[in-house]
């Protein structure tokens, strides 16, 4: 009797190994990803350390909030601390009408002090932002011999805190308490001579640890 081989299977039923492996690792990432979805974790494409997602944008402040505040007078912007670095937010100022320049430019600091040292609102401080300065500090125009467009404070600017002072150089030199170039002239309330200050790039990012450049203004 002629017993008849049994034909082989065709090779399309047999499931190559490495594809078997594949789709097994493939059904692996797609429970992992369900697991992942149901504990409220966005899968990714590459591993990563999973920590807590962040309860809300840090820095990022809603347009309304600073309209708000923007509209009790004339517009400003003040620069607070988030995080490592400076950022600004909207406030305003009051000046009355018919002020000369000199006396304009120390009314718009001391509307920026009283601005830099009030807490921040709920909003901005849920965003993470906050101030070094601290309330109390007062400012005058220049004294004799002084340049005309110099700021005197009640606390030398050596005395501050190197934040305190990044964001009193950056919220001054950008606003019409200046001359607008990116700088700003500080004394104190001593003899020491007044010294031109800028707001550098520098100073914004890191604050902490790179106080604003400075020259003495009076041998400009």
């Amino acid at each position: 009797m002629l017993i008849h081989p049994t034909p082989a299977a065709p090779r399309a039923a047999r499931a190559p190994r490495g594809r078997l492996g594949a789709a097994a690792r493939l059904g692996a990432v797609s429970v992992l990803a369900v697991l992942l979805a149901g504990c409220g974790i966005r899968a990714t494409e590459v591993p990563t350390d999973f920590g807590p997602a962040p309860s809300r944008v840090r820095c990022s402040l809603a347009e309304a909030d600073g309209a708000a505040r923007a509209a009790r007078g004339l517009p400003v912007q003040v620069f607070l601390l988030c995080g490592s670095s400076l950022l600004t937010v909207d406030r305003a100022v009051r000046v009355p009408d018919g002020a000369g320049d000199s006396e304009r430019r120390v009314l718009v600091a001391r509307g920026l002090l009283n601005e830099l040292a009030a807490p921040p609102s709920p909003q901005e401080k849920g965003a993470g932002y906050s101030t070094d300065v601290r309330g109390g500090i007062t400012v005058r125009g220049p004294r004799a011999g002084d340049p005309e467009d110099t700021l005197r404070l009640s606390t030398a600017p050596g005395g501050l805190t190197s934040y305190a002072l990044a964001q009193i150089v950056c919220t001054f030199s950008d606003s019409a308490a200046a001359e607008g170039d990116g700088s700003v002239v500080l004394g104190g309330p001593g003899s020491q001579p007044p010294r031109r200050y800028e707001c550098t790039d520098e100073v914004r990012a890191r604050p902490g640890s790179k106080e604003p450049p400075s020259r003495d203004a009076a041998r400009e």
